[in-house]
């Protein structure tokens, strides 16, 4: 017994390795894209710094990918074994499904503490980390920001565009200024200027000469029929462009997805104590929720892992009679479903009247409730 638990355990575990190793890559390639090839390719970002931002990213995609991974490696292994005929010689043998199922349960409940030790602790610290790496790298050099003969948006609420840079000094300056639906209300076009960092202020003041300003209705700056006013000047006043964005790593620890375990306790305690000012009760019921909700959300990720090893025992097995090849698409298929539901869920979050938190234990139980009746099925057949 202890040589087929052993083959059975080590079977899933490999797979389920490959399988997070898979998911994780996957993820990670999407922040990648997102946030960091752009500063490395501009210059931004040196290839060490990247390097390690890289790998601080591994505790936050390993938090999404273990679940993910799990399922996959149950469904993949006991459908091997299934299509092998050897779960088969395991029932000969007066083995019962729930049996045979324990070192994929016992796997999915050490897969559980790994997932509370990284949703609590390793994910919070790597993701403060991270950004405060970030930050520090581009704090490095921070002019890299200013790219010649590229259309900058990088700055919220702007678009700039400088024809040649040398230094500090810009030629060819253009800057549009958006309204919150992204048109064009304010324009500066210069023929020159000066770029210099506020370390204090975390922002670039550009200094200006011989510059065009250019104004729209802000009520209709969609309107070209209006006529548009442009005024001339030697100098204007500088313009103030924040990297707040970027370098705002004191707001980090606020987020609470990015908090320990310890830290969410004191929040929530720090909330309760607030004192509710009249027609802010609501308001304080949904800061309270937020707290709670993070933590419930955290538990049930963490808790995702042993529901879908328990499902994926009884699927893997009864798919793989029909057709091996669907396991995966059954894996990714059920991860989408269980996510749909936390998603529902997590669009109730301003309702605290409505306990989200509590809610979120609804798609576990309903993972848990179906494992347990299709293995006690499965094993009666």
């Amino acid at each position: 017994m202890r040589l087929l638990d052993r083959h059975i355990f080590l079977g899933i575990l490999a797979t389920t390795t490959v399988a997070v190793g898979m998911f994780a890559f996957v993820l990670m390639s999407v922040n990648v894209l997102r946030d960091l090839l752009g500063p490395l390719l501009s210059g931004q970002l040196q290839l060490l710094a990247f390097g390690r931002l890289v790998l601080l990213l591994v505790p936050f995609v390993i938090s999404y990918a273990l679940p993910l991974g799990m399922l996959t490696g149950v469904l993949l292994t006991l459908g091997r074994l299934s299509s092998d005929s050897e779960i088969t010689a395991m029932r000969a043998s007066g083995l019962s499904v729930p049996r045979i199922a324990m070192p994929a349960l016992l796997l999915g409940a050490l897969g559980v503490l790994l997932g509370l030790r990284v949703n609590f602790e390793s994910m919070p610290w790597a993701r403060v980390q991270y950004h405060r790496e970030l930050a520090e790298a581009m704090r490095a050099n921070p002019l890299s920001f200013i790219r010649p003969r590229t259309f900058i948006r990088d700055f919220p609420g702007y678009v700039i565009y400088i024809g040649a840079m040398s230094g500090s000094e810009v030629r060819d300056f253009w800057l549009w200024q958006l309204d919150n639906e992204h048109r064009v209300v304010h324009f500066v076009r210069a023929e020159s200027g000066r770029v210099e960092y506020d370390e204090a202020a975390n922002e670039f003041i550009v200094t200006l000469s011989n510059a065009s300003v250019g104004e729209h209705d802000r009520k209709r700056p969609e309107d070209f029929s209006q006529s548009l006013m442009v005024n001339s000047a030697a100098h204007i006043d500088p313009v103030h462009l924040s990297l707040a964005r970027f370098f705002g790593v004191e707001s980090v620890h606020q987020k609470e997805d990015w908090m320990t375990y310890p830290e969410l306790m004191a929040a929530r305690a720090r909330v309760a104590l607030e004192h509710v000012a009249p027609g802010g009760a609501r308001q304080h019921a949904r800061d309270l929720m937020k707290v709670s909700f993070t933590v419930q959300d955290k538990i049930n990720r963490a808790l995702a892992i042993f529901s879908f090893a328990l499902i994926g025992v009884p699927l893997g097995i009864w798919v793989s009679r029909r057709e091996t090849s669907a396991n995966f698409a059954l894996a990714v298929l059920l991860a989408l479903s269980y996510h749909f539901m936390t998603i529902l869920v997590g669009w109730l979050d301003p309702h605290p009247e409505y306990r989200p938190d509590l809610l979120l234990w609804v798609p576990n139980l309903m993972f848990l409730g179906l494992g347990l009746w299709l293995l006690r099925r499965l094993d009666r057949v």
